[in-house]
């Protein structure tokens, strides 16, 4: 009986030793309201590194929302290092953004999150007791089905004329036109103030009150990548393209008088000939600005709204010589061989053009071909006398036919 009664006592011994470890791994674990492990408490490990440095975006999370803030923080101790890399188009950039005062948090410096891209956020921190952590986590944002750009006028690195107007059309509606406006950023060199106007929701052009000076270097920053311009659509573009502003030409067109008054600087270069728009079809006053220079061009009536009853163009010329656009809706400067020579100056027998008289295959020494060579892109030519209405301000870039006033009314931010 002695026997058993000591090997009794020693395996309750036991079971009492085992009881008492088990309770106290089940209340170190109970008590825990940070996720750790009661053992590791116990024992007097570091806390896991996604406690220590908490990181949000979560670790793993794909098709994050523009909307959501990336963020990094700790809830003891300091911050001692955070880098965030955000891959996008196969090129990778650091993203800046600053550790907070009391070394708990760090945030970017622009909140936006760029869209279809990976990031990559490498943080170091040193907790209360002293315990140095590191943490790497990556998430993926939200890759948009929709995308819209803006087709820009002039071209890059060309040379125009002072009347030039900087124009976007936009390849969707715009609706939220003050975020996709302070997107758009336009500067000059020497410093001119440049405005904004908006024509609907799908172009928007920028110029100074008076026109541009000569030698001017007009820089035009796009900043439209991921801006949502309507619900669901973001921008496409990260650009920055400049144009220099050449000579100061304006050239004054009496429709009454059949003449063009060319005048560079200030001072008249040539009176030339010339015919405008015909009673029944006349062309309209107001500033014009030249934005397409062609050496030869086919014109169709049909395509402009002139037609013969049997739906063909009142007049379909081939190889329309020095033709430069000056609206969107067929009005151009251009020269004329099909006139009798002696119309120029004399009466007015166009569809609404300006015509200067040339020879077939266009002449470098005729009218046309002269006023041609001394042309740009970007120069003005007003219309005035002639029995039609004013330009409208969306026609081409007649933006110049709005008062100063009108003009910055049109910006989405005011």
């Amino acid at each position: 009986m002695r026997h058993v009664t000591g090997r009794a006592r020693r395996a309750g011994v036991a079971l009492t030793a085992v009881l008492t470890w088990a309770g106290l791994l089940a209340g170190a674990a109970g008590c825990s309201g940070d996720g750790r492990s009661g053992l590791d408490g116990l024992l007097g490990r570091p806390p896991a590194s996604e406690d220590t440095i908490r990181v949000t975006p979560r670790d793993g999370t794909r098709e994050v929302r523009p909307g959501q803030a990336l963020r990094v923080r700790v809830p003891d101790g300091r911050l001692e290092s955070v880098r965030v890399v955000a891959s996008q188009d196969a090129q990778e950039r650091e993203v800046p953004g600053r550790i907070s005062a009391d070394g708990r948090s760090w945030r970017p410096a622009d909140d936006r999150l760029a869209l279809a891209a990976r990031y990559t956020v490498d943080a170091v921190a040193v907790d209360g007791g002293g315990h140095r952590s590191a943490r790497h986590t990556t998430f993926t944002t939200h890759v948009p089905e929709e995308r819209f750009v803006g087709y820009v006028t002039p071209e890059d690195r060309s040379t125009v004329g002072t009347g030039m107007i900087v124009s976007l059309e936009f390849s969707r509606e715009i609706e939220n036109r003050a975020a996709v406006e302070r997107a758009v950023r336009v500067s000059a060199e020497p410093a001119v103030e440049v405005r904004p106007h908006w024509f609907g929701t799908s172009r928007l052009d920028f110029r100074p009150e008076h026109y541009w000076k000569p030698g001017t270097r007009v820089t035009v920053s796009l900043r439209l990548r991921d801006v949502e311009g309507a619900p669901g659509v973001y921008g496409l573009q990260h650009r920055t393209f400049s144009f220099s502003v050449g000579r100061h030409q304006v050239s004054l067109v009496d429709a009454a008088d059949h003449t063009m008054q060319v005048r560079r600087e200030g001072e008249l270069l040539a009176t030339v000939p010339i015919t405008a728009g015909a009673p029944r079809t006349t062309t309209y006053n107001g500033k014009m600005v030249v934005t397409e220079m062609l050496e030869l061009t086919r014109m169709n009536g049909a395509t402009v709204g002139f037609k013969k009853k049997n739906g063909k163009g009142e007049y379909d010329i081939p190889d329309v010589p020095h033709a430069m656009r000056l609206t969107e809706s067929g009005t151009f400067l251009h020269g004329n061989y099909w006139a009798a020579p002696e119309s120029f100056g004399r009466v007015n027998l166009s569809h609404g053009c300006v015509g200067l008289r040339d020879v077939k295959g266009g002449g470098a020494d005729t009218p046309a071909g002269w006023f041609f060579d001394r042309s740009l892109v970007g120069d003005v030519v007003e219309v005035v006398r002639s029995k039609d209405r004013t330009v409208a301000p969306d026609n081409g870039l007649g933006g110049w036919n709005m008062n100063w006033r009108r003009w910055s009314a049109g910006s989405a931010v005011n």
